[in-house]
């Protein structure tokens, strides 16, 4: 096992001179105050990355850190009191060469969030980054630089350990990892199609020795025991939660929707020859062998609605079968399993640091008013009209002593199409009190593709409630800082915290030129979709 740390007098981040500012284009009067008048936060993509290695250290860095402001704190809303704001880097904060992308812009956002009264960042940490070339050979260079930036903050840090690939920006598998992949396609996902879903590794060989004869489990471990020790001094302190991926886009969930913002009814995930091996077993041992030959064949396709084939039918359907029940607990109970498997091991490697774990859920939320919620069965919950299917989630949840993550804080019923029969309140209702109800504390996160018209009081009104301690904003970028959106995320931020700024406490308007050298700022993008929690 090797693990490769460059120390902090070895080497420079590309352009990281931060004695120019690049802080602002507001458009609030506050905002100008707190962040200038003449000066930017830009995004740029680092297209420059060297063939050979990119060695790397903060030593460039030159950060002075945030002095802790005189402000005026007012009275919090007793509901939301205690709940800690946290904003997400961009997912490509580290590029897949191991040097920081956008670090100008990266540490001049730091300041103004720290500035602005929020708690912390969180990070997303690659697999196919740090473990990129050859299984047991870790570069955390970046990832040490980028988090030694935030601790010269004054911010925290909550790390998602990503054992996922990314689609935009894309992010692979290590290149180890996808060369198996190719000479042994049953260690990915598959569909009735026999279609395999690349992103991540199969739940069904999580105890099999299918990686250069070991198991992914085991690899998963070494990994984090690798990131104990290369970030052991920051741990508990700087680094106060790690969140363990536990499927696509890093939730607890089959890659059963394929299409990015598909509102169908997905596929099941159970083709790939040792799932089929599982079931197999399964219905065996149930007394009911030929239930164990494969999935649902009446079940609708990837783009049909829930009615155009028999399985979901609103009366009657073959979810209510006998053979229905049999599958759906079976396919539900292997997701929970896995769940159990990953966060146990988190639990196990950083059980006696100060930093909580965390997983995430998804909030498959199209076709909730349905008696069948399809979109709920096909990830992996077995939850319907007639079942709670998150009680078993969170008991898993509580055994392992883990905070639950649950995305779309953001969403609600009315702005959605009526005939998708959606209703994420509802479902975050559920969800919180199966958590409420085993103990679990939420952390909560936005949906990434939502605008920020009407989305911060949905999310107030979300955060309300005793077992949510934690809130992440996704995330970090051109968008996040733009004069279109960042008032209305500084104007929440104060909602929260009930925060008011003396104007003794804050600089002058200034109608000189700061002295900057400013970056060209490309045109605007979209966001990523937001993958790891």
């Amino acid at each position: 096992m090797e693990v490769s740390v460059i120390g902090k007098s070895q080497a420079k981040i590309a352009g990281a001179d931060f004695g120019n500012r690049e802080l602002g284009f507001f458009n609030s009067k506050v905002d100008r105050k707190i962040f200038g008048s003449k000066s930017k936060i830009c995004f740029m993509r680092n297209s420059r990355c060297e063939r050979s290695r990119i060695r790397l250290s903060t030593k460039a860095v030159q950060m002075e850190p945030v002095q802790p402001q005189n402000l005026n704190v007012g009275r919090r809303s007793k509901s939301l009191e205690g709940v800690k704001l946290y904003v997400g880097l961009p997912l490509d904060a580290v590029s897949t060469c191991n040097a920081i992308n956008h670090s100008r812009a990266i540490a001049a956002g730091l300041k103004a969030l720290k500035l602005l009264g929020v708690e912390g960042v969180e990070l997303p940490v690659w697999w196919g980054i740090a473990e990129k070339e050859t299984m047991g050979k870790y570069e955390w260079s970046g990832y040490l630089a980028l988090a030694e930036m935030v601790q010269n903050a004054g911010l925290k840090l909550h790390v998602s350990l990503c054992f996922h690939a990314s689609n935009q920006p894309r992010v692979p598998l290590p290149e180890w990892v996808s060369k198996i992949g190719e000479s042994e396609p049953s260690i990915y996902f598959t569909d009735r199609y026999m279609q395999q879903y690349k992103d991540c590794i199969s739940l069904s060989v999580d105890n099999l020795p299918v990686l250069n004869g070991k198991t992914p489990i085991q690899v998963y471990h070494e990994f984090c025991e690798s990131f104990k020790s290369s970030f052991s001094n920051l741990l508990g302190s700087t680094i106060s939660g790690i969140s363990m991926s536990l499927g696509p886009d890093g939730e607890l969930r089959y890659p059963s929707q394929r299409q990015l913002k598909s509102h169908r009814v997905g596929e099941f995930q159970c083709y790939d020859k040792n799932m089929l091996s599982l079931l197999k077993q399964h219905a065996e041992a149930s007394g009911n062998p030929l239930y164990g030959l494969g999935g649902p064949h009446d079940a609708p396709s990837y783009d049909e609605m829930p009615n155009s084939n028999s399985f979901f039918k609103e009366h009657g359907g073959s979810w209510e079968s006998h053979y229905g029940d049999f599958f759906l607990s079976w396919y539900s109970s292997e997701l929970i399993a896995h769940g159990d498997r990953l966060l146990s091991l988190a639990s196990s490697v950083f059980g006696n640091t100060e930093a909580t774990i965390h997983g995430k859920v998804p909030l498959m939320h199209f076709w909730y008013k349905t008696r069948s919620h399809p979109s709920e069965l096909t990830a992996g919950f077995y939850n319907t009209a007639n079942r709670d299917g998150y009680n078993a989630v969170a008991e898993m949840f509580a055994r392992n002593s883990s905070k639950m993550i649950l995305p779309g804080m953001d969403l609600s019923d009315q702005h959605h199409p009526q005939e998708l029969l959606s209703s994420p309140e509802s479902l975050i209702a559920q969800i919180k009190s199966a958590s409420k109800k085993h103990g679990v504390m939420l952390s909560g996160q936005n949906s990434s593709d939502s605008g920020p018209h009407g989305c911060f009081d949905r999310i107030k009104k979300n955060l309300d409630g005793e077992n949510v301690e934690l809130f992440t904003y996704q995330r970090m970028g051109a968008y996040f800082f733009s004069p279109e959106h960042f008032p209305s995320f500084a104007e929440f931020v104060r909602s929260v915290h009930q925060l008011e700024l003396h104007s003794d406490d804050l600089p002058a308007d200034e109608e000189e030129e700061d002295d900057v050298t400013e970056m060209p700022c490309p045109s605007p993008v979209p966001e990523a979709r937001m993958q790891a929690a």
